[in-house]
């Protein structure tokens, strides 16, 4: 994942994302740079494999309503572009927006995201499209993340903090690490890993 915020370089890899920089923004208490988000998508968008729109942190309808605008401004970029679903959204607000080229990003608040990732998962499903879900730092979210079906999710502990991978590691290690999928949310939530952001 290569932020807008930060140093716009894939290291040669093969396969990349392209977050917005809103979260970054959001923790600084800094307005969203969107000066930065289009220098970003003008050098990496056409390769990277999503982008995600820009969005309002925590921002309910407001956040969709300037994400669509996005949309609209980069309408033709060849990759999929990805909608933040935030705090107040409902499905129907976003549902009709989606498809193999319009994805979810679930945004938002913790303890939302935590609560809603199987609502998102499922919409995910009926709509054929991508789900990713944002800053995962334990074992116990990637269990959400895996029963809510998603095809990926992000999270700075493991690349900020190494030491926190063996734990991460050990605690989700198994034949398939999506297996847990078949989990309804109530299991995964209860999962016995401590949260370590």
């Amino acid at each position: 994942m290569i932020s807008a915020k930060g140093e716009l370089r894939t290291e040669g890899f093969r396969r990349y994302a392209l977050d917005n920089g809103a979260w970054t923004a959001y923790q600084q208490g800094a307005p969203f740079d969107e000066y930065a988000f289009s220098v970003a998508v003008e050098r990496l968008g056409e390769r990277a494999d999503w982008l995600v729109l820009p969005d309002i942190v925590m921002g309910g309808l407001a956040s969709l309503d300037y994400s669509l605008k996005w949309l609209q401004r980069l309408r033709g970029m060849p990759c999929r572009m990805l909608i933040a679903v935030q705090n107040g959204m409902q499905v129907n607000d976003v549902a009709s927006l989606l498809s193999p080229a319009v994805g979810i990003f679930v945004g938002g608040s913790t303890e939302w995201k935590e609560q809603t990732a199987h609502v998102w998962g499922s919409l995910a499903r009926r709509r054929h499209c991508y789900l990713h879900v944002g800053r995962v730092n334990s074992a116990r979210r990637i269990r959400i993340c895996a029963a809510a079906g998603a095809d990926s999710f992000d999270g700075p502990s493991v690349s900020r903090y190494a030491k926190t991978l063996p734990r991460l590691d050990r605690a989700t290690r198994q034949a398939d690490m999506f297996a847990a999928a078949h989990d309804g949310l109530e299991e995964a939530q209860r999962a016995t890993a401590d949260d370590l952001i």
